[in-house]
């Protein structure tokens, strides 16, 4: 963090609500407010993305559950909504950039919340991966050409080689691209964004009105396991288990809007809502899209909706030049998702460095005042999504591996906020947190009585699903079905991952003293109705 004989950041007088609260935080306005409340909305929304990701993971999941796997997406859209309404109250408290790693910090000290950020930075990093190499799931749908490696006429199934390795060239030519945006402008970064989004929303619109229009069976259909094909003498509970990594997959990243808090305008009163927002929309869109694909599959028991997913139903319900016109709306959503996911990472390596908490953070933390972009921030996060795609491109699992991996890390890094949090409410159980105002001097977004139970159910579920994708089930991290250190892969990545951070932030303590964040006391994080008439009006 900066010590006080050379400060990085120090604030500067400032002239409007916004970045006069950010600089009561301890920070200049450096990035540039050109988010709105739909962008920000569009910023959490694209990188959950649900046209991308149930596309990426339905075969997946179908082919682990039957058709039953359904039932895991309410679950876990429960589960993550409990942590959604955590992040939206510290949201306002606390609109900066590098939510995660910041919100942690000032609930559990700096050295905990650095792990924290740390964890969030290889999870998105990896995410950025797992998103880039969803345009297989899509292109070679749309237009043999897009098969590369093999020709046209080579399997694209993610899980074969050819479609894992065709993966690997097209996720990143599309990293290239994303990163150039990034660096570009925030104002370009979001209107792509929210293009990207107004086009997913129109295409699952048009595309569950479709499946629900071309139905081969009931809905009921739910209610069973038809098409799974997993053992018969084992309970059924362990391949739902399995199954539930589509849901938790998809379901991430709706903390998104906190990431951009500082190019937000109005962030107190705008961020809390596009979160939930966010993940609400995509709960519904994604349930229901789901549900129309199950009615809408020409076979459940052949095995293609397990190989082929979605892009099959699709092309085989509303034909080829239909069919492949929607997945044409597919593709603009994994390329907005993933430039959201990329986004994130940025901010949050961005937002790390100026505390001076990583390598080269006066690199990392540097703001191009021409474009109002970290470009440094960026272009990391995306050479690091693309090593991450080149060290495996010869390895067929390397979908399903690092999908669990990367969500479980995120999984992991969401923990590290509401465990403290949860301590910090009990401890103010009878005070409770401190409250103030929005830029507009309303109080600001509270849980109230609610808090400690809603806090308490979100930390038991997030611990749950962070061992159950930790699990090591060789159907997700080792498809060759004879390799130790791939069915281990999770564990030993993780663990290498919090080894390299404890060096890291050990060599740094020693060196530099111990870290501390720029803000003003705990205690007083955002403007009280006494001072919110002179934020607001300035």
């Amino acid at each position: 963090m900066r010590s006080p004989e050379a400060p990085l950041h120090a604030p500067r007088a400032t002239t409007s609500a916004d970045t006069q609260g950010l600089a009561r935080l301890g920070y200049e306005q450096e990035l540039h407010r050109g988010v709105g409340s739909f962008s920000s909305f569009a910023a959490g929304f694209s990188f959950v993305s649900i046209l991308t990701t149930v596309f990426q993971l339905f075969g997946l999941g179908f082919g682990l559950g039957g058709a039953a796997f359904f039932w895991a997406w309410p679950l876990v859209f429960a589960g993550q909504l409990l942590v959604a309404l955590n992040f939206a109250q510290l949201a306002a408290r606390w609109p900066i950039s590098g939510a995660i790693f910041q919100w942690s910090s000032r609930l559990a000290g700096a050295r905990f919340g650095w792990f924290t950020g740390w964890t969030m930075i290889i999870g998105q990093v990896l995410t950025v991966a797992v998103a880039a190499i969803a345009v297989q799931a899509v292109l070679p749908a749309i237009w043999s050409g897009f098969q590369v490696v093999g020709g046209s006429g080579a399997d694209p199934s993610l899980a074969s080689p050819t479609g894992a390795a065709n993966a690997v060239v097209l996720g990143l030519v599309m990293l290239v691209v994303t990163t150039v945006v990034n660096i570009l402008s925030v104002r370009l970064m979001a209107r792509v964004t929210s293009f990207g989004v107004l086009v997913e929303i129109i295409g699952v619109v048009v595309l569950i009105v479709a499946l629900f229009l071309l139905p081969h069976r009931s809905p009921a259909v739910v209610f069973t396991t038809e098409g799974y094909a997993g053992p018969t003498n084992e309970p059924y509970v362990w391949a739902f288990l399995a199954s539930s990594l589509m849901a938790a997959y998809v379901m991430v990243g709706f903390d998104s809007a906190g990431e951009l808090a500082e190019e937000t305008h109005n962030p107190r009163r705008t961020t809390p809502k596009t979160i939930i927002r966010a993940l609400t929309v995509s709960g519904l869109g994604g349930g229901l899209l789901i549900i129309g694909a199950l009615i809408a599959a020409p076979s459940l028991t052949d095995g293609k909706l397990a190989t082929q997913g979605l892009a099959w139903v699709i092309t085989s319900a509303l034909g080829d030049v239909f069919g492949r016109l929607l997945l044409c709306t597919v593709a603009v959503a994994v390329f907005a998702c993933t430039l959201a996911v990329q986004t994130a990472g940025a901010r949050m390596v961005f937002s790390m460095a100026r505390e001076q908490a990583l390598p080269f953070h006066r690199t990392l933390a540097r703001v191009s005042p021409r474009t109002g972009t970290p470009i440094a921030a960026s272009i990391v996060v995306g050479v690091g999504a693309g090593l991450a795609l080149a060290i495996n491109i010869g390895q067929s699992a390397i979908f399903t591996a690092l999908s669990s991996l990367c969500i479980a890390m995120l999984y992991l890094a969401y923990l590290g906020v509401t465990g403290p949090l949860l301590v910090q409410r009990i401890r103010l159980r009878r005070t409770g947190l401190p409250t103030g105002v929005d830029e507009d001097g309303k109080p600001l977004f509270t849980l109230g009585r609610w808090g400690i139970p809603v806090n308490a159910l979100a930390v038991v579920f997030q611990i749950g699903m962070a061992v159950n994708l930790i699990w090591p089930r060789p159907e997700i991290y080792d498809l060759t079905g004879h390799s130790w250190w791939l069915q281990y892969s999770a564990l030993l990545f993780i663990g290498a991952v919090l080894l390299v951070g404890w060096a890291w932030s050990s060599w740094r303590h020693r060196a530099h003293g111990p870290l501390a964040l720029a803000e003003v006391p705990n205690t007083a994080p955002v403007p009280t109705s006494a001072t919110a008439t002179a934020t607001v009006e300035a």
